[in-house]
């Protein structure tokens, strides 16, 4: 997604004729998702797209994870030959970083101009979690390289922009950029795991505040207080009788993530 590469590398995007950029050609993916790469001029099935390919991927996805997404099932939802997708798109892993994409969007307006720093780095976290959480199977998509696609680039940019007032130069810009997408990207499939094992180990009809319940008695049973004492006094609380707020620890965390930054903020300026 947004950040969610290294911040060096390739990814450049001022690309002519041909798909060639600054330093090289551009990978036949990203020269796809940019609108660069010239389409078949025969194929064995009138009306195949690009477009329908990535859909029909990102629907498989939607409904049974990343892990059912093969060219063969994207093949068979689309009524053609495997063979007749590779003239589109060459290998799985491409089909990923154009499935990212288009799951992910352009960015919304996530804050107006002159929104405090730190208002608008919040609102950038926010609008990248909601994307996960709609499609949590982007989680899964392994990491290929720095920012590269327009979309990828479009929430690139708004995270710069929400940076601007900081001070920072850029290659702190960057490195904020980078850290609070990953904290983004680890917090909510942590938080999507977790759902998914209440809801399997939960019994018929009990929501998360049963399943959280049942964890903290069989907690109390396995863990003796002299061995874990800590635990114990976690137990004792009573923190684990109820489920937090959705995003609780979403909030938390990226609070003490903002403040450091502001700190870093504040050490720069003096």
């Amino acid at each position: 997604m947004a950040a969610d590469g290294g911040r060096k590398g390739g990814g450049g995007t001022g690309a002519g004729a041909g798909g060639r950029g600054g330093d090289g050609f551009l990978p036949p993916v990203v020269e796809a998702a940019w609108g660069l790469r010239e389409r078949p001029t025969k194929g064995p099935k009138p009306g195949l797209t690009l477009d329908r390919i990535v859909g029909a991927a990102v629907a498989v996805a939607s409904a049974e994870g990343l892990g059912a997404v093969s060219m063969g099932r994207v093949a068979k939802e689309l009524g053609v030959s495997t063979m007749s997708l590779y003239r589109y798109v060459s290998a799985k892993d491409e089909l990923y970083v154009l499935m990212q994409e288009a799951a992910t969007g352009a960015p919304p307006e996530l804050f107006p101009p002159g929104t405090p720093w730190r208002e608008a780095v919040e609102r950038w976290a926010r609008g990248m979690r909601e994307v996960y959480l709609r499609s949590p199977w982007l989680l899964r998509v392994p990491v290929s390289g720095p920012p590269a696609t327009p979309n990828a680039v479009a929430w690139w940019e708004k995270a710069l922009v929400a940076l601007a007032g900081t001070g920072l130069d850029e290659g702190a810009k960057i490195s904020v950029t980078l850290l609070v997408a990953g904290f983004v990207k680890s917090e909510t499939l942590m938080t999507v795991e977790l759902s998914e094992a209440m809801t399997a180990t939960a019994g018929q009809g009990d929501g998360a505040g049963e399943a959280l319940a049942h964890y903290g008695r069989t907690l109390r049973r396995l863990a003796d207080p002299a061995t874990y004492p800590a635990v114990a006094r976690l137990l004792d609380s009573g923190v684990l009788d109820a489920p937090d707020e959705p995003d609780a620890e979403f909030r938390f965390g990226i609070a003490r993530i903002l403040d450091g930054v502001a700190a870093l903020v504040e050490g720069r300026a003096s």
